[in-house]
């Protein structure tokens, strides 16, 4: 017990330290699970392959849903298609010329290079955002880093298990027909668990708010039991529900998110510190160079090979191509299916193991750090003017038909500056409570709206989507976003939309609202 209370409390001081000097999170817990296993401090002995690879299909299952959970489908979805060729186009072309040249130049048999060539295929999203988070990149390019991480494990694991099976390996269109299968049926089974449980979480009232984030985690976790029961790729399925659930504006979502992200810390912390634990340092000697050889040729050539082929049809600049290229870091998913010919028994894979694990170690320690670096080098950073979201979590009110609505207005939000009157929510709205600098305060209707502000807003049900509709328009648009087009539109129960516009000329004119609503439709 004091040992585990010791391995928390530094793998809380490691988040610290990784957070500060930009080197992903997974070195520092490699590290710890090294120290306490053999050669290290504590000496444990642990060589069981076997539960290493349960445990970490379970924590990547937990890492993929959380990775889910936190994209925008908005920023992903002109990723997709990008995202899909690096995931199979390019992955089959870096599996070919790291084989390549780990049979060639390393003197490995065609079966062990092709393995490594498979699992060191495979991007984390979690090493490379670790390492980019205080430099603001384009959406276009997270968006397909983010769904590349998240699309070609599916892929690459299909690839590493049909390598390790005893026997033959199969034809490549063989391999080819059954990856695409996978993919379809899991793709498939994704989309409907998670579109099944949002509906069932937006329309059911759960008795505690602190069900809805486990409901969630259930949620994804049954959509990569599905998969895998009916021969397709659980991981691309618990991804896809995870995303399908992350942005259909659950009940309690903040509260949704920490857990997931916690979650998803702790699942890191024990599978690395548990594969920390499976290596020997002693056996990493001899395959050191192999594991620099293979990767300098994985991140020199291969790497950059399947970005420039992948992405050729796409309009990209070449410097973001570039950093793409060099974006492309392994992280846990590697290491984890190394041990897979381990547990099959293939020949030569505990070497296999130990030039991936090196591999690893040595090229994060490289390419981390000058992640940063080379993006400011080639000048590519987020618009500074660019809008930023609106962060709206909204808390049903059960018993009294209504939502609590809390906004947070974001530092670039065009909310900045205008007064609570021209919000304009539609009627069964209102701004009820201002949190500013620590203090909250009842809003009058002239009061202004700063950034960093958090709103409370009450809303009837009727209206509680076309108010979030138009506290986003405000926020995107500012006070004109009718007049410029920016939408928000208000829709008065049993009555056509209108634009603000249209509304403020009409009651100039001395109309009411129910006489201009039955003389004339609105203009949208």
């Amino acid at each position: 017990m004091l040992v585990c209370s010791l391995v928390l409390l530094v793998a809380v001081a490691a988040v610290r330290i990784s957070s500060r000097s930009g080197l992903p999170s997974l070195l520092l817990y490699l590290g710890i699970g090294i120290a306490m296993g053999q050669d290290g401090i504590f000496d444990v002995r642990f060589d069981n392959a076997e539960l290493t690879q349960v445990i970490g299909y379970a924590a990547l299952v937990v890492i993929l849903a959380e990775g889910g959970l936190g994209t925008k489908w908005k920023e992903v979805r002109p990723a997709l298609p990008a995202a899909a060729l690096l995931s199979t186009v390019g992955v089959g072309i870096s599996v070919g010329v790291t084989a390549s040249a780990a049979h060639y130049l390393v003197g490995l048999d065609w079966r062990q290079a092709l393995i490594i060539g498979a699992v060191v295929s495979s991007t984390d999203a979690a090493a490379v955002f670790s390492v980019l988070r205080k430099v603001p990149l384009p959406s276009r390019i997270t968006g397909v880093l983010e769904a590349e991480s998240g699309f070609n494990d599916a892929p690459v694991v299909i690839l590493v298990v049909a390598f390790s099976a005893v026997g033959p390996v199969e034809h490549w269109y063989v391999l080819v027909g059954e990856i695409a299968l996978e993919l379809t049926i899991g793709a498939a089974i994704g989309l409907a668990v998670g579109w099944l449980g949002s509906f069932g979480l937006r329309h059911v009232a759960l008795p505690a708010s602190g069900l809805y984030p486990i409901a969630v985690m259930a949620i994804a976790v049954s959509a990569y039991a599905a998969g895998a029961m009916a021969h397709g790729s659980g991981f691309l399925a618990v991804y896809l529900a995870a995303m399908v659930l992350g942005n259909s504006k659950l009940p309690h979502w903040a509260a949704t998110r920490g857990f997931a992200d916690g979650l998803g810390w702790l699942a890191q912390i024990g599978m690395f510190v548990l594969l920390g634990l499976l290596v020997a340092p002693h056996d990493l000697i001899d395959d050191f160079w192999p594991a620099v050889v293979v990767g300098l040729v994985l991140t020199a050539v291969a790497r950059p090979l399947s970005v420039f082929v992948s992405l050729a049809p796409f309009r990209l600049p070449q410097r973001e191509k570039a950093l793409m290229s060099w974006a492309g870091l392994r992280g846990a998913v590697p290491i984890v299916l190394a041990t897979i010919p381990m547990v099959s028994g293939i020949e030569g894979s505990t070497r296999v193991f130990n030039i991936v694990f090196v591999l690893v170690i040595v090229y994060t320690l490289i390419q981390g750090p000058t992640l940063p670096w080379l993006a400011r080098a080639l000048k590519i950073s987020d618009d500074p003017s660019e809008t930023a979201d609106l962060g709206i979590e909204s808390a049903p009110l059960e018993r009294l038909r209504g939502h609590l609505l809390s906004v947070a207005v974001p530092g670039r939000s065009k909310m900045h500056g205008v007064e609570v009157a021209e919000l304009r929510l539609p009627a069964g709205a209102a701004v009820t409570l201002v949190v500013r600098e620590g203090k909250s305060f009842v809003p009058a209707p002239s009061t202004v709206l700063r950034r960093g502000d958090e709103l409370l807003v009450v809303a009837t049900d009727p209206v509680r989507d076309a108010t979030e509709a138009r506290l986003r328009a405000v926020g995107e648009g500012g006070k004109l976003a009718g007049w410029l087009g920016a939408g928000g539109a208000v829709r008065r129960k049993g009555g056509p939309a209108e634009t603000p516009h249209i509304a403020k000329l009409a009651k100039r004119l001395g109309r009411s609202e129910e006489d201009k609503a039955g003389d004339r439709p609105a203009r949208r």
